[in-house]
């Protein structure tokens, strides 16, 4: 986004310019004016000058207006005869190319394809007019090298215009690409903590009411149990229904990327007694010293858990017996999920995406993660490098 400078506030810089510009000129009129030139053509490439530099300060805001005072300022030189010169030389004359320059920077590439056609037949006008008042003895060459370095000095001050606004759009697009890639990042990290928090929650509660469906002796009450747990399966179901339209879980930690408190490893112990029922055993173990473990490691390791857990309890038929482990050893921590297969699988529809996102949290930190069949169930294991061994 390009910010317009404040009214009234100048760089020292554009002063400084004007300034010396401005002196130099007058240096030379007075100059001219020894060496013969008439007073009216003084005052009249005087007035030529301040339109020029007026040009300079209205392009700052209004590059047509000022690309077409600048162009009447040139024009009006270009009518001046001076002794043995060409008034378009003057100082001041350097202010019509900073309007080509402003101008061509602002507005589209075909407009200012037009301004720079306009300064060309400019010169060729002007180079016109001074050979038809070309004093004798001077050859006309002269005046070919002169509209040649004109010509020369506003393409080369459009080009460099034309590539520095590319670069500029380059950028922007550059920008923009970065913030829908920001976007999207967001947006799928949004839908990985929805799915290991929610999903997880929802599935303990499913299992805790199967739970308590199974051991009571109320025929009502266990049918009226059976129902809630249903219908907690299908609002696993739809929940995951409505992450998938928020796209791939293909975004690093949000967690730590927000600012937000990461999970620790102390959580893993409440984790696992809340999904415990009289259905589902689901115990916790630890060996080894614990070692330090970065942020991204520490969260793979609690999410690992998480949904190591989830889906033990939400694909198997109770009872179920879960373990949890957690060895370390200096350089890597294992973490450890497995279960015993259950009475058998559950049908639950469609696979969720919750592996993948773990997968990628156990990548980011820089471990491996990998599912295997078991003797009985499943093995779900994390092995993720400690600060002393990464």
């Amino acid at each position: 986004m390009t910010v317009s400078p404040r009214r009234g506030t100048w760089p020292a810089t554009t002063v400084a310019a004007h300034g010396v510009l401005a002196v130099l000129t007058v240096l030379a009129l007075v100059g001219n004016r020894y060496s013969g030139a008439h007073p009216g053509q003084i005052l009249a490439a005087a007035g030529a000058a301040v339109l020029l530099h007026r040009a300079a300060v209205v392009s700052r805001r209004r590059p047509w207006v000022g690309y077409a005072t600048g162009a009447l300022g040139m024009l009006v030189l270009a009518t001046i005869s001076f002794p043995g010169w060409s008034a378009i030389l003057l100082p001041s004359a350097l202010c019509f190319p900073f309007t080509l320059w402003r101008l061509t920077g602002l507005v589209p590439v075909r407009s200012s394809v037009v301004a720079l056609a306009v300064a060309v037949l400019g010169i060729v006008v002007t180079e016109a007019v001074a050979w038809s008042r070309l004093p004798p003895g001077i050859p006309g060459w002269t005046l070919l090298i002169e509209g040649g370095l004109l010509v020369a000095v506003v393409g080369g001050v459009w080009g460099a215009a034309v590539l520095v606004r590319r670069r500029h759009e380059a950028g922007r697009r550059a920008e923009s690409e970065r913030l829908a890639v920001a976007v999207a990042d967001e947006r799928a990290s949004i839908r990985r903590d929805l799915h290991d928090v929610i999903a997880h929650t929802v599935t303990v509660m499913v299992a805790r009411i199967e739970a308590a469906a199974v051991t009571t002796a109320d025929p009502a009450t266990r049918r009226e149990l059976g129902d809630i747990a249903e219908t907690g399966r299908d609002a696993h179901q739809g929940l995951r229904a409505m992450l998938a339209t928020l796209g791939p879980a293909t975004a690093p930690d949000a967690g730590a990327r927000r600012g937000q408190v990461p999970i620790s490893l102390d959580a893993i112990a409440d984790l696992v007694a809340s999904a415990a029922s009289p259905l589902h055993a689901v115990t916790f173990t630890e060996v080894g010293r614990r070692r330090p473990l970065s942020l991204s490691a520490e969260v793979a390791a609690v999410r690992t858990v998480q949904e190591g857990v989830t889906n033990a309890l939400s694909h198997l038929e109770p009872p179920v017996a879960v373990t949890v482990r957690l060895r370390w050893t200096p350089a890597e921590l294992e973490v450890e999920v497995r279960d015993d297969g259950g009475t058998a699988r559950r049908g639950i529809g469609s696979r969720g995406t919750g592996l993948l996102g773990v997968g990628e949290r156990v990548r980011t930190a820089g471990g491996s993660l990998s599912m295997a069949q078991g003797d009985d169930g499943w093995v779900l294991r994390a092995r993720l490098p400690t600060k002393e061994g990464a």
